[in-house]
């Protein structure tokens, strides 16, 4: 069994240099731990999923305008999350929100290539 996610806990992308937390909005919330449950469509870029310090994908245009411009050196620049499909599996047995719970094993993929998983759970006493 994994551990349900809240809001709060630590997520980082593969290409990021930084863990970053998960906001988790609690208008209408299922609670575990004192903080609201995710589900899979907790997934939007600056509302949800805050930056991850310095993105070094190549994908990423900023990344690619700054290392051609330094002669083909990687050259990291501020990381802008652009997620755009839901975090994947999730736990269809488990609703939040008429949405699948969002549970540790998780994966979230950026459109600059990046793979952005759950680090460290905020809660660890609800299993899914």
């Amino acid at each position: 069994m994994n551990f349900l996610v809240t809001g709060g806990c630590l997520c980082q992308c593969s290409f990021g240099m930084a863990p970053s937390g998960l906001n988790v909005l609690p208008a209408g919330r299922t609670m575990a731990g004192n903080m609201p449950a995710a589900s899979i469509m907790d997934h939007q870029p600056f509302v949800n999923i805050m930056p991850f310090g310095v993105c070094t994908s190549p994908a990423n245009p900023q990344v690619a305008a700054a290392t051609a411009a330094a002669l083909g050196v990687l050259t990291p620049m501020p990381c802008i999350p652009n997620t755009a499909a839901p975090w994947a599996p999730g736990k269809p047995t488990v609703m939040i929100n008429n949405q699948p719970a969002l549970d540790q094993n998780s994966k979230l993929v950026c459109m600059w290539g990046g793979v952005i998983s759950i680090v460290a759970p905020t809660q660890v006493t609800v299993q899914i």
